[in-house]
């Protein structure tokens, strides 16, 4: 299964000159990718508005490579938008009334109200985020008219209808409140770091590693995981087409990675990341092979083929999108986000030999051209 950008089309509200505006989309990886062709449209509609982006701070490096400042004229290093915020939200509230809290809440906030938005556009459809939106100070507020938590749209004062199957269209169709055109959904822009690319290719040089795929075991919950020691079979099949693996995977994955390496009789090699890393990383990948997870989302970004493992989430909502891929779910998995830690029965169901033919499919029409 794959899907291919579809076209949206968007009007104006009463707004008359729109220098400003806010983009509020918190997290996770995966939401904060699937938000980028979003802000991506926006940016077109808007090439000298000055965007900025609220953010957690574990998010921001989508956005804004290390070390780079977080505001001013847009680079490579931070391609898309001219200011970011970031919040942490879930450490503050450990500590929520300490000095050193507070000091750091309202310095944030006042950076944002001091950059006086005309419009912030909600992509988050939350609470928290419709309220932050709405306290930014911005005299418009847009949010779906059916978000995913009904009492954030109280916080909206332009509502709009969000269409589209996947999750990507929906969030372009409601930025499309803010621009009066047609409009093809466009590509994401991700941040480019010369010294994590160079590390990246130093890594690989090392390790002898040219053809790869990136193999993740890992994913947001137990429900969504297909088996790690899967994996490990899948690289050896992969091995056989070419393509050395290299195991991905973020904190508290360790086991997993390692599960699965061992399974893989040095047909895979773990590989821990930067995100910054992680982008230069897939950049350069052959093939990405995982679940509905952050990482996968930003594969298909890039541009490069999926083979995506699927369980109790929806590939028509949160597929890959705009790349070539290959989808494999059982009929007996029924959609549901809720987050258990079990395992998906239906996903137990599909075997590493599925995930290698999917691959060797996908690799042998890429050799095709």
């Amino acid at each position: 299964m794959s899907f291919d950008p579809g076209r949206i089309n968007i009007n104006i509200g009463s707004e008359t000159k729109i220098e400003r505006i806010l983009i509020v989309r918190l997290s996770a990886m995966g939401d904060v990718i699937h938000t980028l062709p979003a802000a991506q449209a926006i940016r077109d509609a808007f090439p000298q508005a000055h965007i900025g982006w609220l953010i957690e701070e574990r998010w921001a490096e989508l956005l804004c490579a290390p070390g780079s400042p977080g505001r001013g004229g847009r680079s490579s290093r931070r391609p898309l938008v001219d200011e970011v915020h970031t919040v942490n939200l879930k450490e503050w509230g450990k500590s929520l009334f300490s000095l050193s809290t507070l000091q750091r809440v309202a310095t944030i906030w006042n950076d944002v109200r001091d950059a006086r938005y005309d419009v912030a556009v909600d992509l988050q459809g939350a609470i928290r985020s419709a309220a932050l939106a709405r306290w930014s100070g911005a005299r418009v507020v847009y949010g779906a008219a059916e978000p995913r938590e009904s009492p954030a749209s109280l916080f909206y004062t332009r509502k709009v209808v969000a269409h589209g199957r996947h999750v990507i269209e929906q969030n372009v169709s409601v930025a499309a409140g803010l621009v009066k055109r047609q409009v093809k959904v466009p590509c994401a822009q991700f941040p480019s770091d010369a010294a994590a690319e160079a590390r990246i290719e130093q890594r690989l040089a090392e390790f002898g590693i040219r053809q790869y795929a990136i193999l993740n075991p890992g994913a947001g919950w137990g429900a969504k995981r297909w088996p790690a020691e899967r994996y490990g079979e899948v690289a050896r099949g992969l091995a056989e087409l070419g393509l050395q693996g290299i195991l991905n995977y973020g904190p508290g994955e360790d086991e997993l990675a390692r599960a699965a390496e061992a399974a893989s009789g040095g047909a895979a090699r773990a590989m821990k990341s930067s995100l910054t890393e992680l982008i230069a990383l897939t950049r350069r990948a052959r093939l990405f092979v995982g679940g509905d997870t952050g990482p996968l989302h930003l594969a298909a970004a890039l541009r490069v083929p999926v083979v995506g493992i699927y369980g109790p989430t929806d590939p028509a909502r949160n597929g890959p999108y705009g790349t070539r891929s290959v989808v494999l779910r059982s009929v007996e998995s029924v959609t549901s986000h809720a987050r258990r830690a079990a395992a998906d029965e239906g996903m137990l169901g599909i075997g590493s030999g599925a995930v290698v033919a999917a691959a060797q499919e996908l690799v042998e029409s890429d050799l095709r051209g």
